[in-house]
């Protein structure tokens, strides 16, 4: 018996719903990351997008363990001479707390063109609505 590689085309995708209220980052990312990929089905294909739709709600109330609140910082750069930007998650996460959830599952993914589409499904939002009530999303919740 051979092993069977879905296509992508072959798969029939869910919509999960996560609520971040009160969950560590972290572990919360990493089943994130993995719902998206697909690893969570038996059909598991590592170069097919074979995962899931997953919308997170709440983002605003994320947890940080520890003082990483304060000590972890997001960092950017324009690219030009001095452009170097530093900010505190902390005041990432008053700010916009989405970017949060999205950059530590981005860190999480492939960093190849399937690792883009992967990130394209991941649908975050700071407060408990979004607008993804069309596509019956069914609750998840993370272990």
């Amino acid at each position: 018996m051979q092993t069977q590689f879905l296509k992508a085309d072959q798969v029939e995708r869910k919509w999960l719903l996560v609520d971040a209220a009160d969950q560590p980052l972290g572990r919360l990312c990493t089943q994130i990351a993995t719902a998206l990929r697909g690893k969570h089905r038996a059909s598991y294909t590592p170069n097919a997008d074979t995962g899931d739709f997953v919308i997170v709600i709440n983002a605003e109330k994320i947890r940080l363990t520890g003082a990483k609140a304060d000590k972890k910082f997001y960092y950017t750069h324009s690219g030009i001479p001095g452009g170097f930007k530093a900010e505190s998650y902390k005041d990432l996460l008053a700010r916009r707390p989405e970017i949060a959830i999205e950059k530590a599952v981005r860190g999480m993914l492939p960093k190849t063109k399937l690792g883009r589409k992967l990130r394209s499904k991941l649908k975050v939002y700071a407060g408990p609505n979004h607008p993804h009530a069309a596509q019956k999303p069914t609750a998840w919740k993370v272990a």
